[in-house]
């Protein structure tokens, strides 16, 4: 069975990947059981940040590597938070803050200008010099309410609308935002896309 390192300490991240990629004989390992530190998330854009992810996770354990990074962009604030999605307030992770952050800065926005849509890429390495990477990317198209709607899914889930089922992210069954999401859109495109890379 092969080995991938995931660059990151997130366990739900590492069961998705897991069961994902299985079928394949894949075994997918956290970057932690090797000691390796987090990445300095530098890059521009979510490629950037995953690859640069991914490459510190091989270079550290010189296996293969898979990273994700992804975020929501609202059109209305020039594409942020972005990027800067988990950090939005100040805070990483502050799913809260973030989502208060948002509603103010959209305070006077109109509902037909608050387009959003959630990204994710997906970055994999063979080596830390891997000169062709594989990158698969999922994007989720939809709208920021005006008030926070539901209690599943974590960080920006809450506020924002599926617009062909008229609820919010929060609202979805798990099976049904693994169906729509960005995350599992690319992770689709990984699990067709990696056996025939791998070799």
């Amino acid at each position: 069975m092969d080995t991938l390192i995931l660059a990151s300490g997130n366990k739900g991240k590492l069961r998705e990947f897991s069961t994902l990629l299985e079928s394949l004989n894949i075994q997918v390992k956290p970057q932690g059981d090797y000691d390796v530190p987090d990445a300095d998330e530098t890059g521009l854009t979510f490629v950037e940040n995953a690859l640069l992810k991914a490459r510190q996770a091989a270079q550290y354990t010189g296996l293969p590597a898979l990273a994700d990074d992804s975020g929501l962009e609202v059109d209305a604030l020039q594409g942020a938070p972005g990027i800067r999605s988990a950090r939005f307030a100040g805070t990483h992770g502050d799913d809260a803050a973030n989502n208060r952050l948002l509603l103010e800065r959209l305070r006077d926005v109109p509902e037909e200008q608050r387009t959003a849509r959630f990204v994710c890429v997906l970055a994999v390495l063979r080596h830390a010099e891997d000169p062709r990477p594989l990158i698969c990317e999922g994007t989720w198209e939809g709208r920021i309410l005006f008030a926070p709607q539901g209690d599943g899914g974590f960080g920006y889930d809450p506020l924002f609308c599926v617009p062909d089922l008229q609820v919010s992210a929060a609202e979805l069954s798990p099976a049904d935002k693994n169906r729509l999401s960005h995350r599992g859109q690319a992770s689709r495109l990984l699990q067709s896309a990696l056996p025939a890379w791998w070799r």
